[in-house]
């Protein structure tokens, strides 16, 4: 059955109402949801992506109004953003409600909230008639999945359902603004350009992010790592720095002829960030499976959505920020 239908769908939404959990896509990475509402339905999450229980989650909601479920209040600067940029790869966290069970947010007085961009991802948080807790279908601080595929290989049979909507267009995951302080500050760097919310909140603080407890979800130090190694590196070296060693090159965009380093994935022959965004985790994904010794990876420029990708490169290599 096509998981796009309205049949799937509400039979997902029953799941998850009954306490189970679902995977299912979103624009960035697909999401494993439970009832943001029920507790034990939350546990087993953490459970089955043997997630620390300190690493707080997204609560993912279907309409704007739903934020007031979640959080005490709604500054200006959120509405603005809202409005601009929901549905979409945007997180706003808010200082949160007493409702909201503390093991959605890691005992933190704040909620992380967004608005998906996904038709599959919308109906279904209409139909459990509730906000969904998602944090990415993986184990965690493994690659995030791109596609239902990635879901089935790293999780598929701790979960209840998969929904395939086929893959991700953003690939990678939102950027999460913190509006609990006094001035909105940049926790996580993610699928919307750092400027563009400047160009219609002003000025953001970003901080270096080196804490052993997370104020947001993706903020560990060592995080979207594959099991081969990456390096990151600029500029091309010759074979004979690597020798011995089986390696595998992670470029930004078409490597000349003088690379003859194999294989090679390139996230965009042109060097289009946005499509190297979205290629991302499925190239990284696709030289780990090789068995290599290493994957070096080529630097992108940190503009706009290079910033999202430089974040998890690093992760990736547990060099953090």
């Amino acid at each position: 059955m096509d998981s796009t239908g309205s049949s799937l769908i509400r039979e997902a939404a029953q799941i998850i109402k009954r306490g189970g959990i679902v995977a299912f896509p979103t624009e960035t990475v697909y999401g494993l949801g439970a009832n943001a509402f029920n507790p034990l339905a939350v546990a087993r999450v953490f459970e089955v992506k043997k997630r620390p229980y300190f690493d707080p989650l997204i609560v993912h909601v279907a309409r704007s109004a739903d934020l007031e479920k979640l959080a005490v209040e709604i500054p200006s600067d959120v509405k603005k953003l809202i409005e601009r940029f929901w549905p979409g790869p945007l997180t706003v966290v808010l200082r949160k409600k007493e409702e909201v069970p503390d093991i959605v947010t890691a005992g933190l007085s704040t909620v992380a909230i967004r608005m998906p961009d996904h038709p599959i991802a919308l109906s279904l948080i209409e139909e459990v008639e509730s906000p969904v807790a998602a944090p990415s279908a993986n184990p965690f601080g493994y690659l995030s999945p791109t596609s239902a595929e990635h879901v089935r290989e790293q999780l598929g049979h701790q979960i209840d359902l998969i929904l395939d909507g086929g893959p991700c267009r953003v690939g990678v995951e939102s950027t999460i603004i913190a509006f609990s302080g006094e001035r909105p500050e940049l926790l996580r760097p993610g699928g919307l350009a750092l400027e563009e919310i400047e160009s219609i909140i002003g000025k953001v603080d970003a901080r270096r992010i080196e804490e052993e407890k997370p104020g947001a979800p993706g903020m560990l130090v060592t995080h979207y790592a594959p099991r081969t190694p990456i390096m990151l590196q600029r500029g091309y070296q010759t074979p004979e720095a690597f020798k011995g060693k089986k390696v595998g090159f992670l470029a930004f965009r078409k490597p000349g002829e003088e690379m003859r380093v194999q294989p090679v994935e390139v996230l965009s022959e042109k060097g289009n960030l946005r499509e190297a965004a979205a290629n991302l985790f499925a190239a990284i994904r696709r030289l780990d499976s090789l068995n290599l010794d290493l994957i070096v990876a080529e630097p992108v420029p940190e503009a706009g959505l290079g910033r999202a990708i430089m974040d998890r490169l690093r992760r990736a290599s547990g060099k953090g920020e």
